[in-house]
């Protein structure tokens, strides 16, 4: 029983794999799609702030995620958090100086939180890389 369901599921692996890179190619299709109608928005009224920049920044990350994810076929952890933190930045930018204060310092607190996440993630990638090239070390000795 235990062996059927194994291999139906390794025979099956593939639809996930399809699946995944069917919908990355939308998500970048549909980004590069929402960015171009996002920057003739801004030509026609003329005017660019700086929430419209981080829009588009944030607009360059997703795409930059899905090229990660197609040449290396893993999506790195970090980038959707720094993306996080760019639409947070975003968001803070948008609100104003009527903003409550209370209200700032919780989303001050999202940034930071996300940035210590992404800092550990990072020294995670660090030492994974690091642990590689001993073990590969190690056996060319």
């Amino acid at each position: 029983m235990d062996f059927k369901f194994t291999k139906i599921i390794r025979g099956l692996h593939w639809t996930t794999v399809s699946s995944e890179r069917v919908l990355l190619a939308i998500i970048g299709i549909a980004t590069c799609l929402a960015a171009a109608q996002y920057l003739f928005s801004m030509f026609v009224a003329r005017e660019i702030t700086l929430a419209d920049l981080f829009l588009l920044f944030i607009y360059a990350e997703i795409i930059g995620m899905v090229g990660v994810f197609y040449s290396t076929n893993k999506i790195p952890v970090t980038l959707p958090i720094i993306i996080a933190i760019t639409a947070l930045c975003r968001l803070i930018i948008m609100q104003g100086k009527d903003t409550d204060a209370l209200m700032l310092v919780g989303e001050a607190s999202a940034i930071l939180i996300l940035s210590i996440s992404a800092y550990i993630m990072s020294l995670k990638d660090k030492l994974s890389i690091e642990k590689d090239e001993t073990s590969i070390e190690e056996d060319n000795l």
